[in-house]
């Protein structure tokens, strides 16, 4: 498996027109937009920051996995993403190292890019994101 990078930090947030005046006013990083992603039950925002971005987390839902992350720990860091060069590969290489996967295929994530998350049984209680851009 290549990781390229760190791809964004994952941020759950109650508001991101709230938490954008913190990310952009005061940090002064540029606001690139905002997505919702259905699938998921969140829209995302995104901050660049040198190769890097920051990704704001706002639960469509009361039932949304950003909504649960933030009722049992409150706002904060939710996850990290790693870019890697071949998703498919990757999720094969931690399978059989006995990685519990909570995706075992690819899904679609914000911005059109491959995404799979590592179970944080596994992880020490991190949330991993491998990410795949075109």
């Amino acid at each position: 498996m290549k990781i390229l990078k760190i791809d964004h930090l994952g941020i759950a947030v109650n508001s991101i027109d709230q938490a954008r005046s913190f990310w952009s006013d005061v940090l002064g990083l540029p606001f690139e937009g905002d997505e919702t992603v259905a699938e998921q039950k969140v829209t995302t925002a995104f901050f660049p920051v040198g190769e890097s971005e920051v990704e704001l987390l706002e639960s469509t839902a009361p039932d949304g996995p950003v909504a649960k992350y933030i009722d049992k720990r409150g706002q904060g860091i939710q996850h990290v993403a790693f870019r890697v060069e071949n998703i498919d590969g990757a999720l094969a290489e931690l399978k059989a190292k006995g990685v519990r996967l909570i995706d075992e295929t690819p899904r679609i994530g914000a911005g059109g890019a491959r995404i799979a998350f590592l179970h944080p049984k596994d992880t020490q209680g991190v949330l991993v994101e491998l990410c795949e851009r075109q």
